[in-house]
């Protein structure tokens, strides 16, 4: 049997298993699906072995597959380390980075911080992807996530980047129409606007106020899984929404919005999240510094 084993073609393997699809492998690296499947094709022949059992809906990892899986993550996490050692080196951020937020704070945030990371960094590439629940870096294949909350599991490392916490906000025509609440038990009796947020339960509000931590159900006729079409439900004036104060600030100025209860909060800080074994790469660590740079501007 020729050993001589293209890494690109285990990593081509290694996404196809990870992702249970060839197409979806195709998607994450770029390729087509046909190019896909023919790299895997010749990784089969060159070795002697049925990587996965194929459906028309989906493939299988074989048994012999879950064996060339481990030895494959192995020997691309060796290559990769060495990658980054060698990056590290030349401190000069190269590759693909994968970079992962949550809508609206990617968008209007992170996607323009990105830009200009990469053309600050022309030899580094980026794939950037919001989603509205919370990624699994490690098991979705990302090098780096910027997260909006003080939730960070203890396997993964974070680096706070910019202060932020959330506030209550409605418009004045609304207050004007419903009442100021002046408690948090008033909430119960106006029309909250419920964003389902990445980290949070839905319809359940912990604020902060001086040193003490108060929960309250909070209901509503609209909610929402995108927290701008929630706070354009408030500036419309349908209701009172819980909201970072980064996003809630120009309305604010603008007088679309009036802060209910500022003596509440809940935090919200900013924080780049990325795992263990990448600790050691200069293109995450020049991404991080570069966020924090940018986001301190704000």
């Amino acid at each position: 049997m020729d050993n001589r084993i293209d890494n690109e073609d285990l990593r081509v393997f290694a996404t196809a298993a990870r992702k249970a699809s060839f197409a979806a492998a195709a998607e994450e690296l770029g390729m087509s699906p046909a190019y896909v499947s023919k790299r895997i094709g010749i990784l089969e022949q060159m070795l002697g072995v049925k990587l996965f059992h194929r459906t028309t809906r989906r493939v299988i990892v074989s048994e012999d597959g879950e064996r060339v899986y481990a030895h494959a993550m192995t020997i691309l996490e060796n290559l990769d380390s060495l990658l980054h050692e060698m990056a590290e080196r030349r401190d000069v951020p190269r590759g693909l980075l994968r970079i992962s937020s949550s809508f609206g704070f990617g968008r209007n945030v992170v996607a323009p911080v990105v830009a200009r990371l990469v053309a600050e960094h022309p030899s580094l590439q980026v794939r950037f992807e919001v989603f509205d629940r919370l990624v699994d870096i490690v098991a979705e294949g990302f090098d780096l996530d910027i997260r909006v909350g003080d939730e960070i599991a203890p396997h993964l490392i974070a680096r706070k980047l910019m202060a932020n916490h959330r506030i209550l906000c409605a418009s004045p025509a609304y207050l004007k129409r419903h009442g100021t609440p002046r408690s948090l038990q008033e909430l119960a009796g106006h029309n909250c606007l419920a964003i389902k947020e990445r980290d949070l339960p839905f319809g359940v509000w912990t604020l902060h106020s001086g040193g003490t931590e108060e929960k309250v159900k909070v209901t509503g006729s609209l909610s929402s899984n995108h927290g701008e079409i929630a706070l354009q439900w408030a500036v419309a004036g349908a209701g009172i929404v819980l909201r970072s104060h980064w996003d809630a600030q120009p309305h604010l100025a603008s007088g679309e919005l009036v802060q209910v209860l500022p003596q509440y909060t809940q935090s919200a800080n900013v924080w780049a999240v990325y795992p263990q074994r990448l600790a050691g790469s200069a293109k995450v660590r020049v991404c991080v510094e570069f966020m924090e740079q940018q986001l301190a501007q704000r």
